[in-house]
């Protein structure tokens, strides 16, 4: 066997996970990642002017993520939010599987251990947006726990990923960055000697564990960062297109007049067609048919009778 041993840093797409306590502004921060589609399960971007595909079942989100996959959409991030809520699901399907109400009727907790196995295989299918070049944000709600370590005397505890046991090891192992999200509070201690918490409204960012909180990174930032997407940005730099993306890329060039072309036969159905496309996550509120991605534009060129089709269908 021949090698092909490479040296220096490789630039790829990220894996990463923002979760804190609540309203501390994970989605937004989200929202600020290079040009982001939200897989919305949870709807905690409604507040917010960004693309999303709704998400009800399971099964959705594993064909969504199989669809985004394919790099013909031109977004650069994936977000799920939440991945708390998204485990959900992934219960839900188990259990209407298996005829059941509760993973807790399978015994000796192998309910858990299944659904976690599936968890597993939905983070592989994610893997394929990131080898797509597309980076992937997990959003996820915080929870405190009690930990009892082999070397410690005393109990203590802790803020942690809100998923099952078994699933929160998967999701921790298999992103690159942990990031916690917090307010900051300072203790200080009264008159009388007993301590008061102060503060509260400067939201930072954590990026290395502690006992306090879960949290790691792959990268040399700052243990304590400003809540705010310039403090990460270094992470998302350009991200080299794998050969299918750049194909979209050029095909979308050399069809420069698609536009002109598509108007014939958009035009006389245009509020239907841009209904279409804001409620799919082509376009935004404010944009029309032709804001949307050149490699759909293009696809669409090719065969617009079935996609006028799609769009009565959804319109009746």
């Amino acid at each position: 066997m021949k090698l092909n041993i490479v040296t220096g840093k490789i630039q790829r797409a990220q894996r990463v996970c923002f979760y804190g306590v609540e309203s501390v502004g994970k989605t937004t921060l989200a929202a600020r990642m290079p040009d982001p589609v939200f897989l919305d399960v949870e709807k905690g971007s409604a507040h917010l002017d960004v693309p999303r595909q709704e998400v009800k079942t399971w099964t959705e989100l594993l064909e969504v993520v199989k669809e985004l996959a394919s790099g013909s959409y031109g977004y650069k991030t994936v977000v799920l939010d939440s991945i708390d809520w998204a485990e959900r699901l992934n219960h839900s399907d188990l259990c209407e599987q298996k005829k059941i109400k509760s993973l807790e009727e399978i015994p000796y907790g192998k309910g858990f251990t299944m659904a976690a196995e599936r968890m597993a295989r939905f983070l592989n299918d994610l893997d394929r947006l990131v080898d797509a070049g597309i980076h992937v944000v997990l959003v996820g709600h915080a929870h405190v726990k009690r930990q009892e370590p082999p070397d410690q005397v005393q109990a203590f505890d802790r803020y942690e990923l809100k998923l099952t046991k078994q699933a929160s090891p998967l999701v921790k192992e298999w992103v690159d960055h942990l990031f916690f999200l917090n307010f900051k509070t300072r203790i200080v201690e009264s008159e009388s000697g007993k301590a008061k918490g102060r503060g509260g409204k400067e939201r930072v960012l954590y990026t290395t564990h502690t006992a306090a909180y879960d949290a790691k990174t792959r990268s040399e930032l700052a243990d304590e960062l400003p809540l705010e997407f310039a403090s990460i940005s270094s992470l998302f730099g350009a991200v080299k297109a794998p050969a299918k993306a750049v194909a979209v890329e050029i095909l979308g060039r050399e069809h420069k007049e698609t536009k002109e072309a598509l108007a014939v036969y958009l035009d006389p159905h245009e509020a239907d067609v841009n209904a279409w496309c804001l409620s799919t996550g082509k376009i935004t509120k404010g944009q029309t048919w032709r804001d949307m991605p050149p490699s759909f534009l293009a696809q669409v060129e090719k065969r617009p009778e079935d996609f006028l089709q799609a769009v009565a269908k959804k319109a009746a």
